[in-house]
């Protein structure tokens, strides 16, 4: 074995060492708190009942998928805050469910003193396991040299996040290649280390990517509407040779049944649990400037379907007085006072619950467009329709993953993204990862200024124009 792989597969396996440590340092804490302060000692020796045991293994399971959902090592991809925050959110998701299991099977609540004391316990720990693997690994992982390629500035948009992840990426060069052939390209990349590819024509980039396995770079490719089609293509072995079949989305009707069953369970509950702050905040808008509470205009849904959406205001009565439908922009003075704050923490979201509940909407799914905007997006990107296969959601792939002002192009991506591998499960995770964009000022980022839909060409014209 050679030296650069040597080295490569130590810093793996220390790695790996160290997520290993932090899960079973977590989850030893939380089986020695149950088996010290929960769990029942039977008469003929200390030992956990057949009930803990199980337990203690959902508990593993759930300690597990959590971690996954939420991301808590990821190391390279995240940053610090972020990994503490996930951290907080798996523990909090693992005790509690712990918790709430064992509240249950006994029929009353127990002293959770115990139990919040090595939650604190395990957090510090986790917090302090965060830093320091933080450290190490960009210690021993120096910034790879690299190169973006791209033919359009709206291109060159959807990858120049790689100059402030300068941890990781050591970006030298930035090249426009709309004008070259491909054995000029492969001249430039060569010596690099890290490649970024955006809207390079398929053939060419496919050749990219075939000299990027053959010489061990590693390529970070902007798809191509068809590559997210063709990711939830059906493999068909019906053939002698390897067919991808596509087709317009087709869910199970089990699936659909079980989906809109938890629409109108979590809504209902939802609805309930959350009527005082709905009551409240109501009244603070209604005190505010004695304008209407809610605000309701037309979205599409399902097959271009419209329906009224139901939002609480947080613009001005007169926001649209000019007529033309535009997106909030970053400094958008229609916004009151009341609504940043409103919006800050989503609450001008929550009506849209009774939305979910009548059917219009489901609880995950894209969100859903004003029809004017809509059609603005699908003269520029005709594919935007394809969201429309299925019905609008109040938290999607787009939400979790992008921001407000994310362009409609990547938007529609990740969208198809979903359409692609819907399931319960993936509705489960997405539903989980909301609860953590709650708290991120980045998604809720307004468009810029002057512009009235997110799209890159529009707004980079906007920008044009203030300067």
């Amino acid at each position: 074995m050679n030296q650069p792989k040597k080295r490569s597969l130590w810093k793996s396996t220390l790695m790996l060492l160290l997520k290993w440590f932090h899960f079973f340092a977590v989850y030893g804490a939380f089986i020695t708190c149950w088996y010290f302060f929960y769990a029942r000692i039977i008469e003929d020796g200390i030992q956990m009942s057949t009930y803990d045991i199980l337990l203690s293994v959902v508990i593993f399971v759930a300690f597990f998928f959590f971690a996954g959902v939420y991301g808590i090592y990821k190391i390279a991809y995240q940053r610090r805050t972020d990994l503490i925050f996930a951290q907080f959110l798996t523990l909090f998701c693992t005790y509690g469910l712990a918790y709430f299991i064992h509240t249950i099977r006994r029929a009353h609540f127990h002293n959770p003193l115990w139990l919040l004391a090595f939650f604190g316990a395990s957090l510090v720990f986790s917090f302090l396991w965060t830093y320091l693997t933080h450290f190490i690994y960009f210690k021993i992982h120096r910034p790879k040299k690299t190169i973006l390629l791209y033919t359009k500035d709206a291109d060159l948009v959807r990858i120049k996040e790689a100059y402030k992840h300068n941890k990781r990426f050591n970006v030298a060069e930035k090249v426009n290649v709309a004008d070259m052939h491909f054995e000029e390209i492969v001249k430039i990349i060569d010596g690099y280390e890290n490649v970024f590819v955006a809207g390079v024509q398929a053939s060419t980039r496919n050749g990219i990517a075939k000299y990027c396995v053959d010489k061990g770079i590693q390529g970070f490719f902007a798809p191509h509407v068809g590559d997210i089609i063709l990711m939830g293509s059906l493999n068909i072995q019906q053939f002698s040779t390897p067919i991808f079949a596509v087709r317009r989305v087709a869910p199970n009707p089990a699936y659909l049944f079980l989906k809109r069953f938890f629409d109108i369970v979590l809504s209902l509950i939802g609805i309930i649990a959350l009527s005082p702050f709905m009551l409240i905040t109501a009244l603070i808008i209604k005190l505010y400037d004695r304008g209407p509470v809610f605000y309701s205009h037309i979205r599409l849904t399902k097959d271009r379907k419209p329906f009224k959406i139901l939002k609480f205001r947080s613009m001005r009565v007169d926001a649209e007085k000019d007529g033309v439908p535009r997106l909030s922009t970053e400094h958008d003075d229609r916004i009151t006072p009341v609504g940043k704050f409103i919006r800050k923490l989503r609450l001008d979201e929550l009506p849209q619950l009774f939305n979910i509940l009548k059917g219009d909407m489901t609880i995950v799914g894209p969100r859903p467009e004003r029809p004017e905007i809509a059609e603005k997006y699908e003269k520029e990107i005709p594919a935007f329709a394809l969201r429309l296969q299925v019905k609008a959601g109040l938290t999607g792939y787009a939400q979790v993953y992008g921001r407000y002002n994310t362009d409609p192009y990547d938007k529609m991506q990740m969208d198809l993204m979903y359409i692609n591998r819907m399931s319960p499960i993936e509705d489960f995770k997405l539903m989980l990862f909301t609860v953590k964009i709650l708290f991120s000022k980045e998604s809720t980022s307004g468009i810029d200024d002057n512009a009235t839909t997110a799209s890159v060409t529009e707004q980079g014209a906007s920008q044009d124009g203030n300067k």
